[in-house]
């Protein structure tokens, strides 16, 4: 078929008429499809299921150095947890500390705390005349809401390739010491599914910020998220790059088991310098006594070691894999060649981007919502929520199960093709 900017107003008009008489019959069917969160599927809570019987009433809760993890105590987890988290996240246990359920909790209750009493002597923020904090674009929703929520002034760096604009990020944080942070989500990133190349690393381990209480959080969500066994996205480890670089405590690195293991029931950690540990620490003890230390011990006799979680990571793969692979194969096979937009192919994690004709987002996502199809609301991958072109949609293919799934996607793809058409007619008309 012709690209749609190709056409003419003749053809246009032909080619909207039979999209809407299609989109009447899938109307009809009344669907309700949800792919609005990057949620996993039933068949992937099942495979951890045996994590329910590895305890039970007769089991030993005793640590290795005698911890018993039905009392009080070792508030930066206990030691097998943060051995086995360690390697996860490719830093020394030494370096991590292991709390709740919710990576995003341990966010929030950072930059909570360095609000209130600022990050290791500095001026608390909340006593700062402005607070900015740099966010990727498009990005995670749930981290722009984040520093929403605390009135921290959000500004966007375009995302590349290869990560963030790092000629836009180094200049912005060497001249303005208002900016005291940034989101990454470095591996398989939301919504993209991108990397971050070694050289982006590199950069961000070498930036130079006005601030001294400059940090980068870097959600490390996606670490072992692969969709295939021989081709997966490397990333260099972080803490270890800024600790060569003369930058040791730049860095806050979050991850968590929470789309491995139970997303309500898994455990979360972060790792950084000992300078940080150290402050994380002064405030950790007045909030607990210590977190679920069961659960910590549950992951770690589910899982043995590291590489009982490598291989827990590939039956998620097996899942997860084909629906990638029908979303992609469904927007070639409906939109290549048509030049209604473009997406991603992402390698793992969780999410395909895809980019619409400027001013067609909201409407395709309403659209298929009056279909039956659920997506993640346009705009939602930018600070307030603003997408100042209008074109950015994430899709997150896990939850449906794969028919579902085949389904939704023809409907947005329709959707695409009706939304922009509309467009190139409105605009070969007020120009003839």
């Amino acid at each position: 078929m012709k690209p749609y900017p190709e056409m003419t107003v003749e053809e246009l008009n032909i080619e909207l008429s039979q999209l809407k008489a299609q989109y009447k019959r899938v109307q009809a069917l009344g669907m309700h499809l949800d792919m609005s969160r990057g949620k996993p599927c039933q068949e992937q809570l099942d495979l951890s299921m045996g994590m329910m019987d590895v305890l039970d009433s007769s089991s030993d809760l005793t640590c290795e150095d005698g911890t018993d993890c039905r009392n009080y105590g070792q508030l930066t987890g206990i030691h097998e947890a943060r051995e086995l988290l360690g390697d996860m996240m490719e830093n020394n246990p030494k370096d991590i500390i292991i709390y709740g359920n919710s990576s995003l909790n341990v966010m929030f209750d950072t930059i909570s705390r360095v609000w209130t009493h600022g990050v290791m002597g500095n001026t608390p923020w909340c006593r700062l005349p402005e607070v900015k904090f740099l966010c990727p674009v498009p990005g995670y929703d749930r981290h722009f809401a984040i520093t929403e929520y605390f009135g921290i002034k959000m500004v966007p760096v375009p995302m590349t390739p290869t990560g963030p604009d790092m000629d836009i990020v180094e200049k912005l944080v060497r001249e303005d010491e208002t900016i005291k942070g940034i989101w990454c989500v470095p591996k398989y990133s939301n919504p993209q599914g991108i990397s971050y190349s070694d050289e982006t690393v590199r950069r961000f381990a070498r930036l130079e910020p006005a601030a001294p209480d400059f940090r980068i959080f870097w959600d490390n969500a996606y670490g072992m998220h692969h969709l295939y066994d021989h081709k997966q996205d490397y990333l260099i480890e972080i803490l270890a790059e800024c600790k060569r670089a003369g930058n040791p405590d730049m860095v806050y690195k979050f991850a968590s088991t929470s789309k491995i293991t139970f997303p309500g029931s898994g455990i979360a950690a972060i790792a950084t310098s000992p300078n940080n540990m150290e402050d994380f620490v002064s405030y950790l003890k007045h909030q607990t006594i210590g977190h679920d230390k069961v659960n910590q011990l549950r992951h770690v006799r589910f899982f043995g070691d590291i590489h009982g979680m490598v291989e827990h990571m590939r039956k998620h793969a097996d899942i997860i894999r084909p629906k990638f692979e029908a979303v992609e194969a469904t927007l070639e096979r409906d939109l290549a060649g048509l030049d209604a937009g473009t997406w991603t192919c992402p390698l793992g994690g969780y999410f395909i981007m895809f980019d619409s004709l400027p001013g067609c987002a909201k409407d395709i996502v309403a659209l298929a919502k009056k279909a039956g199809v659920t997506m993640t609301p346009a705009g939602a991958t930018w600070p307030y929520g603003k997408d100042p072109n209008d074109s950015n949609i994430r899709i997150a293919p896990t939850y449906p199960c794969l028919s579902d799934l085949k389904t939704a996607m023809e409907i947005f793809t329709l959707c695409v093709r009706i939304v922009s058409a509309k467009k190139l007619l409105a605009e070969k008309q007020a120009a003839a």
